[in-house]
C-alpha cells in the first residue's frame, strides 16, 4: 500500500501578492511626495507676500513702537515710553472712541440690511442679476465711492440737499457738523459693502437643507417663525465668521474718512486708523505710531477671541 505524497502548496501567488503591494505602496509614496511638491509650488507665493508684506511688517512695527524713529536719524530705543504717551493721551483716546461708534453704527445696520437682502434672495428670488446689482456698490474703491457721497451730500451744492430742499426740509451738514459726521460716513461705508456682506450669508443660507423649511410649513409655521427658529441657528456659524471679518474691517476704516472729511470737524471723525496716519506721514513720528498700531491690533485679536467663543464659529447645528 502507497501513500500519496503531498507537496506544499506553492508560495508563488503570495510571493506575487506582496510585490503588488510593495510596488503600489512606492508609487502612492512617490505620488504624495509629487503632491507636497505641486501644493508648495502653489503655496509658496502667498507665504512669500505673507511673510514680506504682512510678518515682517507687524515684527518691524513691533520693534518701531519702542523707539523714536523719524526716518531721518537711526531708530532710538526708548522702552516704554510710547506706551506711557499714548496712555495719557486724550487725542488718542477721543480717536478710540470715536472708531467704536463708527464701528457699532456700521455693524449694526449692515448686518441687519445685510441678512435681510440675503434672506429675500434666498426665499424669493434667485436671479443672478439681481446678485449682481446688489454687489455693484462692492466694486466701487472707497476713494471713488467717499468722493461721489461728498458731492452728493455737499450742504450748498450737493444733489441730496437740492432734493431735501425741494421737499421743503432744511439742508443739513452731513459730513461737516460733528453730530452728523460720523453716522453719515458709517452710512456711506454700508451703501458700498452691504452687498458683499449678503452675498456672503447667501452663500450660507444655501447650505440649509430645504427639507426643514417644508416641514415648517406642514406644521403650519409662519416665515418669521421659521427665521428665528431655523434660519438664524443654522445660519449662526456663518454669521459669525461674517462679524469677525466685518469687525476687522470697520476698527480699520479710513480711506472714506481722508476722503470726506480729513478727521473734521473738529476731529469729531479723527478715527483710529487716520489718527496713526497723521502721527507717522504728518509728524513723522513713526515709533508712536507705531505703538498705536501695536495697541489696535492687541484691541482686534481681544475682539476677535471673544467674538469667535461668544458666537461658537467654530460649531454648527446641522448635523
Amino acid at each position: 500500500m502507497t501513500v500519496a505524497s503531498s507537496s506544499p502548496p506553492s508560495r508563488l501567488p503570495l510571493r506575487r501578492a506582496e510585490e503588488a503591494t510593495s510596488k503600489l505602496k512606492i508609487r502612492k509614496g512617490r505620488g504624495a511626495g509629487d503632491d507636497g511638491a505641486l501644493a508648495a509650488v502653489f503655496i509658496a507665493p502667498a507665504l512669500f507676500g505673507f511673510l514680506v508684506f504682512l510678518l515682517w511688517p507687524t515684527l518691524r512695527g513691533v520693534y518701531l513702537s519702542f523707539t523714536r524713529f523719524n526716518l531721518l536719524t537711526p531708530a532710538e530705543w526708548v522702552g516704554l515710553d510710547n506706551y506711557d504717551r499714548m496712555i495719557r493721551d486724550p487725542v488718542f483716546w477721543h480717536s478710540l472712541a470715536v472708531t467704536v461708534e463708527y464701528v457699532v453704527i456700521n455693524i449694526g445696520v449692515q448686518t441687519v440690511a445685510a441678512l435681510a437682502i440675503a434672506v429675500v434672495l434666498q426665499r424669493l428670488t434667485q436671479s443672478a442679476v439681481l446678485r449682481g446689482i446688489v454687489l455693484t456698490p462692492y466694486l466701487m474703491s472707497n476713494v471713488v465711492a467717499g468722493i461721489v457721497w461728498l458731492w452728493i451730500l455737499d450742504t450748498q451744492m450737493g444733489i441730496g440737499n437740492e432734493i431735501l430742499q425741494g421737499l421743503g426740509f432744511d439742508r443739513v451738514p452731513f459730513l461737516a457738523d460733528d453730530t452728523w459726521a460720523i453716522p453719515t460716513i458709517a452710512l456711506i461705508n454700508v451703501w458700498r459693502h452691504v452687498g458683499y456682506t449678503a452675498l456672503l450669508l447667501f452663500a450660507g443660507l444655501q447650505a440649509i437643507p430645504n427639507d426643514m423649511y417644508e416641514a415648517a410649513r406642514v406644521d403650519g409655521a409662519s416665515e418669521w417663525r421659521m427665521f428665528w427658529r431655523i434660519t438664524m441657528p443654522l445660519l449662526r456659524p456663518v454669521l459669525a465668521v461674517v462679524l469677525i471679518m466685518t469687525v476687522i474691517g470697520s476698527f480699520q476704516v479710513f480711506d472714506t474718512v481722508a476722503v470726506t472729511t480729513a478727521g473734521g470737524p473738529a476731529n469729531a471723525t479723527n478715527v483710529l486708523q487716520y489718527y496713526i496716519y497723521g502721527a507717522a506721514f504728518g509728524r513723522f513720528q513713526f515709533g508712536y505710531a507705531s505703538a498705536m498700531s501695536v495697541a489696535l491690533l492687541v484691541v482686534l485679536s481681544v475682539i476677535t477671541i471673544v467674538q469667535y467663543r461668544l458666537t461658537r464659529a467654530g460649531q454648527t447645528d446641522l448635523g
